[in-house]
């Protein structure tokens, strides 16, 4: 599996990367949204190898937090419609790019007391309320990574489907901005695919 995983989104980067350079007549905003691409892909490419650590630092949350909102934001710039749609358009590779920024902070479910704790030294009280707050966290964490995974596995579906359903003008043209060729919407769909895997992975 992870060396599925890891082929998978190396292809992936390959692919924005390939397009981001070579193709003629390509905007300055589109070719960020390659490369960003890219940098997610190959990000993604080693953690199934538990090679992600270095992911988890700062400058790592922010640069996939500012992909995260890049897409929505320059799509308000690129709009020819209303603007509702036009966000929509580019949710999902915002969706992406914020479990990319999530998927390093995601807790292993485990809970590790104090020593005094464990001693009998803190208060029956005490402990009762700390474990509840400890347990608070968690199942926050799991909502979101729950409400992430769907998401992607949905659009991944949508994107993979061989007979997709109509789209409507607005949707048409956002799908042909996001897509490169015959295999641009292949390349998106196999990323939420493997994204939603990683997501579902313990770390």
């Amino acid at each position: 599996m992870r060396c599925i995983l890891t082929t998978l989104f190396l292809l992936v980067a390959l692919h924005a990367l390939l397009h981001g350079i070579r193709q003629a007549g390509m905007g300055r905003r589109n070719r960020v949204d390659h490369l960003l691409h890219a940098v997610m892909a190959v990000a993604m490419s080693a953690m199934p190898w538990n090679l992600h650590r270095w992911l988890s630092g700062p400058t790592m949350a922010v640069l996939f937090t500012a992909a995260a909102l890049w897409f929505p934001l320059t799509a308000l710039h690129r709009r020819t419609g209303h603007a509702v749609a036009a966000i929509a358009g580019w949710l999902p590779l915002a969706v992406g790019m914020a479990a990319m920024a999530w998927m390093p902070r995601m807790p292993d479910g485990r809970m590790v007391l104090p020593p005094d704790a464990l001693a009998g030294s803190v208060p029956v009280t005490h402990h009762a309320a700390a474990v509840a707050h400890a347990a608070a966290a968690p199942a926050t964490a799991d909502a979101i990574t729950v409400l992430l995974t769907l998401y992607l596995l949905v659009y991944a579906m949508r994107w993979l489907n061989p007979l997709p359903p109509p789209w409507s003008a607005a949707d048409t043209a956002h799908r042909a901005a996001a897509t490169d060729g015959p295999y641009g919407h292949l390349r998106d769909g196999a990323m939420a695919l493997g994204t939603a895997v990683m997501l579902l992975m313990p770390h």
